[in-house]
């Protein structure tokens, strides 16, 4: 990946979050944190990774909010960023940091049954 793909997937990330949490008022949207984008080379596609703080079932409202509003997003995104092509947007849903503190979880509670 060029250094260009990255300033754009950072690009697209930043204002992708600002229209979420100022723009969008979605009331099945819960709190989302874009995490990652990743665009393919010919700039057609981009992957948005979102972690979203909540039940699965929230999580689910919420990524079904933000798989509609996908075509709207890229529109503002049209508005915002000066480049030929704006990618279409896939949201996924970012688990990582839900294992993550999973993990934590689970050492907290052996280092907890250790002291005991």
């Amino acid at each position: 990946m060029s250094q260009r793909t990255d300033r754009l997937n950072s690009q697209i990330r930043e204002e992708l979050m600002q229209m979420i949490q100022r723009e969008m008022g979605d009331p099945r949207l819960g709190f989302v944190t874009v995490t990652a984008v990743e665009t393919t080379t010919d700039l057609n596609q981009a992957r948005v990774w979102v972690s979203v703080l909540g039940e699965p079932a929230a999580q689910e409202d919420s990524l079904k909010a933000l798989r509609s509003a996908a075509p709207w997003l890229r529109r503002r995104l049209a508005e915002r960023l000066h480049i030929r092509t704006i990618p279409a947007l896939d949201v996924r849903l970012d688990s990582s940091i839900a294992g993550g503190d999973r993990v934590l979880r689970i050492l907290n509670d052996l280092d907890n049954e250790g002291e005991a």
